[in-house]
């Protein structure tokens, strides 16, 4: 499947069009609707269309002092006078480009009355920022032992016609067994069946992960910032 350039240019900002787009019940924005951020109990990505001045000053409003916002984007300017930035990460974004077929894996569907569980594994594995209704962001599948939940992945940010894999995580008593694996292609292929095409993001730093998911089909397109800036003074 050849991409235009027009076809990828969304995911320069992935969370800015998924909040103009699917996501877009998720969302909060300020008056002008030039910043808009995910429903803190969901996500904690902020988004503009471009970070211009008009945009800090709209996010400096709406956040207050001691506020934070996250921007996740391909570039992120250095903060304006006034904000401080508290955390810069280095990604890579890579798409879905000649995925190996899914696994046959013993999956369960997981929801809102998982969230307890689901946030207890992402607690210990660190797959990235979880929330209590992070699972509302789209599909999650996760394999369960003994009553407990050993592996999950799902979907975070949708641009239109776009969807990424996320929470990819395993416990560490069954890791090296392929689920996480497993469950990213068993994401991948249901994105695929609904008409879009997955992506996902991982460290620039982490090689494994990387090395992994080229070995499923995905290929490195770009590198994204992941920046936390805190407006005002800390809150005491």
């Amino acid at each position: 499947m050849e991409l235009t350039q027009a076809d990828v240019t969304k995911l320069d900002n992935p969370v800015w069009h998924s909040l103009c787009g699917p996501h877009a019940q998720l969302s909060e924005s300020d008056a002008t609707g030039s910043f808009k951020r995910y429903d803190p109990a969901v996500s904690v990505f902020a988004a503009a269309e471009r970070l211009d001045d008009e945009v800090w000053s709209a996010a400096a409003e709406f956040v207050g002092e001691g506020g934070v916002a996250v921007w996740f984007r391909s570039q992120v300017p250095p903060a304006p006078i006034g904000w401080t930035e508290e955390f810069r990460g280095l990604g890579v974004q890579m798409v879905a480009n000649d995925l190996l077929p899914a696994p046959d894996l013993d999956w369960v569907e997981l929801g809102g009355k998982d969230a307890d569980q689901m946030l207890e594994l992402t607690r210990l594995t660190e797959p990235g920022p979880f929330l209590a209704r992070t699972v509302e962001m789209g599909t999650y599948r996760g394999v369960r032992r003994a009553g407990r939940l050993i592996a999950m992945a799902g979907q975070r940010f949708h641009p239109p016609g776009w969807t990424e894999v996320s929470a990819v995580c395993t416990h560490p008593d069954a890791q090296r067994q392929g689920l996480g694996a497993a469950l990213t292609l068993s994401i991948a292929e249901s994105i695929v069946e609904r008409g879009d095409r997955p992506f996902l993001h991982a460290l620039a730093s982490n090689e494994n992960a990387i090395r992994l998911y080229r070995a499923l089909g995905f290929v490195v397109r770009c590198t994204v910032d992941v920046v936390a800036v805190r407006f005002g003074s800390s809150p005491d």
